[in-house]
């Protein structure tokens, strides 16, 4: 690597301020913005030497580990980072002469998955994740790895993949290990995709227990489908770019000298791949479904309720219209009989005989013809 390489990349790991910024998973992820940060350190998780598919060699530092290269024909380095500081990626870079652009990737983080080569070096960006079923939510992660013809290093940072299993299973069969790098980042790949299988069974879990809140009229469901469809989105943003990443290396499989055995399990892992994208695209077609019906089913709801609130006004309406109706009917023999119970000594029809049955009568007729006409007009 140049020194105007090595100055530009070392310009890009210091901030303004000249301090080394956080370690780039903690911009990945936004839910890791409270956690507390990790101490400087190497992060090496495993670093060996391998000789036709067997451990020969487990050296201590980047610098042994290029030694035992220079010095072993035939062998390969596989060595694994957790978390390292962006120091640690730049010396991985200066020490495996890696590209620029992939080192400043990887230090940036929050990369798309995609393949990207750089001379004799491939640079990989997988999106692993993992369900939490105490939380019920999908964790995603980030993993680089550099693929050249004589070493392979991943920098990991998250809990998923545990490469470490990848690593013993590849070191229990050597020779799908002797075939090289390549064999290495099959078996990366294979455990990413594998990965995802808990995480469809997860997000299927989900989904069947949001069916029943909806049905059921739980509350807050309508929050919880626009969580888990972010997830899902998500999700399908990792899994998406795998597919043609794959087809990629089975296409250049020739080209860069590929074992066909090699080629079949790549196959195996694109039709995995290829399930799980089914799967999540199925998973976002039930959300918007689900969602739909939700609505619905809160719109029926509202209607009724507005139906309920109607015909309720309507009974009150009906109440206050025969209460009215009856005071009608009562106030006119209350007001004959508060005029003629006036305590005055000279009133029209006071002295007369008839007044009395005439006042009646009166009042018996304003009430009945009031009782007729409400009645006509359906008050009563």
């Amino acid at each position: 690597m140049t020194d105007r390489r090595v100055r530009g990349l070392r310009s890009l790991v210091r901030g303004r301020s000249g301090i080394v910024r956080d370690s780039p998973e903690r911009s990945m992820d936004p839910r890791s913005a409270g956690d507390k940060p990790i101490p400087p350190r190497s992060h090496i998780i495993d670093n060996a030497i391998y000789v036709n598919g067997c451990r020969s060699a487990t050296p201590e530092s980047l610098r042994e580990a290029l030694e035992s290269l220079k010095n072993t024909p035939g062998s390969m380095a596989w060595i694994g980072f957790y978390r390292p500081e962006d120091a640690v990626i730049l010396n991985v870079a200066e020490k495996f002469d890696l590209h620029e652009l992939a080192v400043e990737d990887a230090i940036v983080a929050h990369q798309r998955p995609k393949a990207d080569r750089y001379g004799d070096t491939l640079f990989v960006v997988l999106r692993p994740a993992r369900y939490l079923d105490e939380v019920e939510e999908v964790d995603f992660g980030e993993l680089h790895v550099f693929v050249g013809h004589n070493f392979v290093v991943t920098v990991r940072h998250s809990e998923a993949p545990d490469l470490s299993q990848v690593r013993s299973r590849m070191q229990d069969d050597p020779e799908l290990l002797g075939q090289g790098p390549q064999a290495v980042l099959y078996a990366i790949l294979d455990a990413v995709v594998d990965g995802y299988a808990p995480v469809v069974a997860g997000l299927q879990n989900d989904i069947d227990e949001i069916e029943v809140q909806v049905f059921g009229n739980e509350p807050g469901v309508s929050r919880r489908i626009y969580e888990l469809s972010r997830e899902v989105i998500e999700f399908q943003r990792a899994t998406q770019p795998l597919l043609g990443m794959i087809e990629g290396f089975i296409a250049g499989a020739v080209k860069y000298g590929v074992d066909e055995e090699l080629q079949r399990y790549l196959r195996d892992v694109a039709d995995h791949t290829i399930t799980v994208g089914e799967r999540v695209s199925g998973f976002r077609q039930m959300l918007h479904d689900i969602l739909v019906v939700n609505s619905t089913m809160v719109a029926q709801a509202q209607n009724e309720h507005m139906t309920n609130l109607t015909e309720a006004s309507n009974a009150q309406n009906e109440e206050v219209k025969r209460i009215s109706a009856w005071a009608a009917i009562l106030f006119a023999p209350t007001l004959v009989g508060t005029i003629y119970g006036m305590n005055f000594d000279v009133m029209p029809e006071l002295h007369w005989a008839w007044g009395y049955p005439f006042a009646v009568l009166l009042m018996a007729g304003v009430c009945t013809t009031l009782y007729l006409v409400f009645k006509r007009r359906d008050w009563l």
